[in-house]
């Protein structure tokens, strides 16, 4: 049998995974890295985009907005702002949030709201590039 990651994701809500895989591929802020078992130690920042489990040939997107990927001796450990498995969206109803932020933006009245849809902005068209 071939040796296993130990990998766990993790949400400020909820652990959203834990468990074995045979690899993780992380969006890095330095650019996609993918971790088997016995990687070096790293740490990193992530960007929004498609975390990827790898498992018994099987493939599952996680869609992570920010946060820090941990690799050491014991496995993969990442810490995510925001997570949300990419097997659940809808990529219409992404699309019409994207119109609705850019509404507003454009309908903000202050710089504090009108930084609050963009980034609001911004994490949908990630999420929306990440569902590709």
């Amino acid at each position: 049998m071939a040796e296993k990651l130990q990998f766990a994701l993790v949400s400020p809500e909820r652990e959203l995974y834990s468990g074995e895989v045979d690899q993780v591929v992380v969006p890095g802020a330095e650019g996609e890295f993918g971790v088997l078992p016995k990687h070096a130690p790293v740490m990193s920042t992530i960007k929004p985009g498609a975390l990827r489990i790898l498992n018994d040939g099987t493939e599952r997107r996680i869609f992570v907005n920010g946060g820090f990927a941990d690799v050491t001796p014991d496995g993969l450990t990442v810490l995510a702002e925001d997570a949300v498995d990419l097997a659940g969206i809808d990529l219409a109803g992404v699309e019409q949030d994207i119109r609705n932020a850019k509404e507003d933006v454009d309908a903000a009245k202050d710089d504090a709201k009108k930084a609050a849809a963009a980034a609001k902005l911004q994490r949908l068209e990630a999420l929306k590039a990440a569902i590709r």
